[in-house]
């Protein structure tokens, strides 16, 4: 598959470039004439997604959706993620903490919340 079309249908789930996160949308709005509306159209095409014409909430573009075989080729063809270094994987974790302490306060509550736990 074309990266462009796999990228259409990640972003129109809510995931990453590698297909991680959860599906916490299924929409992609665009209208003829734009960069992305083609694309989409060949996805209909493919049976990767559907299509409903536009309404006053989409601003008159067309709305389209992921199917289950779109889904299922987003699972199936994106790209594996990166290796991550113990650093980088580190920072990830903070990240996913989704916390309200910097960087460096998270790497202490880390260290202590361990040393108790061993």
């Amino acid at each position: 598959m074309n990266p462009k079309l796999l990228h259409v249908l990640q972003h129109s789930l809510g995931l990453d470039e590698f297909g991680r996160g959860t599906f916490y949308r299924n929409h992609f709005v665009t209208g003829e004439g734009s960069k992305d509306h083609a694309d989409c159209m060949a996805l209909v095409s493919a049976g990767l997604m559907t299509v409903r014409s536009g309404n006053a909430l989409s601003g008159g573009d067309d709305v389209f959706s992921v199917t289950d075989a779109g889904k299922a080729a987003v699972t199936e063809l994106s790209p594996k993620p990166p290796k991550l270094t113990k650093g980088q994987q580190r920072y990830q974790d903070y990240l996913d903490a989704d916390c309200s302490m910097t960087f460096i306060e998270y790497l202490k509550y880390r260290d202590a919340r361990d040393r108790r736990a061993a």
